[in-house]
C-alpha cells in the first residue's frame, strides 16, 4: 500500500449499500461546512481542526530542547495526568513500540524509562510508583488545564512533595514539567510562582483532541520519537480530508457514514479489535475519543475494545454467536518491523511444518481475513482499517484520521462531540460524599 491508510468495508455491504452510503453525501458536505466555517455545536473547541497546520516550528524545537534535557538528566520521566492528557501520548509510546527504547540521548545515555501516574486513585499504585523511584533521577509532567481534577492533582501532590525531598526545592523546579491553560486555572498560577518549564494547551482544544500538541509530544520527544514527523503525517492526513468532502475520496468521512448507517440500523456496539500488540493503547485512546464524543443525549456508539488473536479465545465466542448488536473495527499493521519466519522442526510434534518458511505476518495476515469471514457469516459486519507502517509519519495520520471521523459521527448523531458533562455526575456525587466546601450534603 502506498499512502497511510486504507479502509476495507467489502463485509459491510450485506448491511449497508452504496446507494445509503451516497444519500447521505448532501449531510456530510453540510456538517464539512459547519466544521470548517466554525458554525456547528462546540465550535469554540475546534481548535485541534488545523491544528498541524498551524503547529509552528519553533514549537517542536523547544519542545524538543526540554525533552533532549530530560533525557540527558533523567532515568525516569513520570507523566501525570488522566483521560486524554496521558492516552496518547501512551498510545503513541505503544505504537513505535521496541524500537524506541533502542533510541538514545544526546549525550549518548538510554532514553528514560516513561511512567504514567494520575489515572487512578489506589495507594498501592502511587506507594509502588513512589518506591520506584527513591533511587532514581527522575522528572515530571503534570499536564491539565485547571490543575484540580481529582485524580492528576492528588499524584502531583505526592509525588511533587516527593521530588522537592529528595531533590531540593530549586532543583524540583527544573524537573517538574508543566503543560496546562495559557491564561488560567490553579496549575498556571502555580507555574508562574514556581517558574516551572511550562507548555501550553490551547484553550481551544478540548483533552481527548490534544495529543497532537504538548500534551502528547513531550513524552514521545522524550522517548526518542520525531515528533516533526508525527506533525508532518497529520497534517497530511488535515491537507487531505479539509480539501475533498466527498465519500469517494474521505476516507474519515466514508468510515464515520459507515459507522453511523451500522448504528441506526440497531449496531449500537463497536468492538475495535487490535491485530497487532503495538496498536492496543491505540484503541484505548479511540475509545475515550469515542465514547466522550458521542455518547449524549440518549445517543452513540458503545466503544468496545479488543486485541486480537488474544481476545478470539475469551470474547470470541460471544462475537460469534452472542447478541447481535454489534459491529466491529479491525486495526492492523500491514508490516511488521522486524519480519519473522517459522523456522522448520525435524519431528513436527506441534504440526506446525506446514507454517515453516511463512512470516507471522502472513500468518496473522490469515488470521484476520478467517476472522472477518466468521464473525460476517455470524451475523457481524466489520470493517477493516490497515497502517502502512509504525512510522512516526502514519501515527500522526492515524491520530488526525480518527479525531476528523469522530467530529463527524457526533455531528451527523447531532450532538456536540466536544462537551462531556456526563462526566461531571461522578464527580459531583464523589465531592459530597467526601464533604467537599460547597458541594452541600450527599445525597
Amino acid at each position: 500500500m502506498n499512502k497511510a491508510l486504507d479502509l476495507n468495508t467489502q463485509n459491510i455491504e450485506d448491511f449497508v449499500t452504496d446507494d445509503e452510503i451516497a444519500g447521505l453525501q448532501s449531510e456530510v458536505s453540510r456538517c464539512h461546512k459547519d466544521l470548517e466555517e466554525g458554525e456547528g455545536r462546540g465550535a469554540e473547541f475546534l481548535g485541534w481542526l488545523h491544528l498541524p497546520s498551524v503547529t509552528k516550528s519553533e514549537e517542536l524545537t523547544r519542545i524538543q530542547k526540554s525533552a533532549d534535557w530530560i533525557r540527558d538528566n533523567c532515568e525516569v520521566f513520570v507523566s501525570i495526568g488522566i483521560g486524554g492528557s496521558y492516552l496518547g501520548a501512551k498510545a503513541a509510546l505503544n505504537f513505535a513500540g521496541s524500537d524506541v527504547s533502542k533510541s538514545f540521548s544526546p549525550s549518548g545515555g538510554d532514553s528514560p524509562h516513561i511512567l504514567f501516574s494520575g489515572q487512578n486513585i489506589s495507594s498501592d499504585s502511587l506507594h509502588d510508583l513512589l518506591e520506584s523511584l527513591e533511587n532514581k533521577k527522575f522528572c515530571l509532567n503534570v499536564i491539565s488545564k485547571s490543575g484540580t481534577t481529582t485524580e492528576p492533582a492528588i499524584a502531583f501532590r505526592f509525588l511533587k512533595q516527593f521530588m522537592e525531598k529528595k531533590f531540593g526545592s530549586e532543583e524540583a523546579r527544573k524537573r517538574i514539567f508543566v503543560t496546562t491553560d495559557p491564561d488560567k486555572g490553579a496549575l498556571r498560577q502555580l507555574t508562574e510562582e514556581e517558574g516551572y518549564p511550562c507548555f501550553e494547551i490551547p484553550g481551544n482544544v478540548g483533552g481527548r483532541y490534544s495529543v497532537l500538541t504538548p500534551v502528547g509530544l513531550l513524552a514521545m520527544a522524550v522517548a526518542g520519537m520525531d515528533i516533526a514527523e508525527v506533525i508532518a503525517g497529520a497534517r497530511d492526513c488535515e491537507q487531505s480530508v479539509t480539501q475533498n468532502s466527498s465519500l469517494d475520496q474521505n476516507l474519515a468521512y466514508r468510515f464515520a457514514v459507515i459507522r453511523n448507517l451500522l448504528y441506526q440500523k440497531g449496531k449500537t456496539i463497536e468492538l475495535m479489535a487490535a491485530f497487532h500488540p503495538a496498536l492496543q493503547t491505540m484503541v484505548e485512546w479511540w475509545r475515550q475519543l469515542a465514547g466522550e464524543s458521542e455518547g449524549k443525549e440518549g445517543k452513540g456508539i458503545f466503544p468496545a475494545t479488543a486485541e486480537y488473536t488474544a481476545d478470539l479465545h475469551s470474547l470470541g465466542q460471544w462475537v460469534q454467536e452472542g447478541n447481535r448488536i454489534i459491529f466491529e473495527t479491525f486495526l492492523r499493521v500491514a508490516t511488521s518491523n522486524h519480519p519473522l519466519e517459522v523456522p522448520e522442526s525435524p519431528d513436527d510434534r506441534d504440526g506446525l511444518n506446514f507454517l515453516a518458511g511463512k512470516t507471522l505476518d502472513e500468518i496473522n495476515e490469515k488470521a484476520w481475513q478467517g476472522t472477518a469471514l466468521a464473525h460476517l457469516e455470524g451475523g457481524v459486519p466489520n470493517m477493516t482499517l490497515t497502517v502502512k507502517d509504525r512510522s512516526a509519519h502514519t501515527l500522526g495520520y492515524l491520530f488526525y484520521f480518527f479525531q476528523r471521523a469522530v467530529a463527524m459521527t457526533g455531528y451527523l448523531m447531532n450532538v456536540n462531540p466536544f462537551d462531556q458533562p456526563g462526566v461531571e455526575f461522578y464527580k459531583t456525587n464523589m465531592f459530597r460524599l467526601l464533604n467537599k466546601p460547597g458541594y452541600g450534603k450527599e445525597k
